[in-house]
């Protein structure tokens, strides 16, 4: 995992289990087969860096809801 992703990340998403929820969330989706929505320069990047970029990129963000 890339430490400066995560970093960067952290500034987005402050709350660790919310981030470490959308990271694995994003992940499995990867894995499964959905496409980047970001541009992947190194084509052995881990599936976590790739949804740690999304996050810092803004092409993904955490919905909480209050009401529960």
């Amino acid at each position: 995992m890339n430490i400066e992703l995560l970093e960067s990340a952290r500034h987005r998403v402050p709350n660790t289990s919310v981030l470490i929820n959308m990271v694995s969330t994003r992940s499995r989706q990867l894995i499964a087969g959905q496409r980047p929505m970001v541009k992947v320069e190194n084509q052995q990047a881990d599936f976590e860096d790739i949804a740690l970029k999304e996050i810092v990129e803004g092409k993904i963000m955490a919905e909480i809801d209050l009401a529960s």
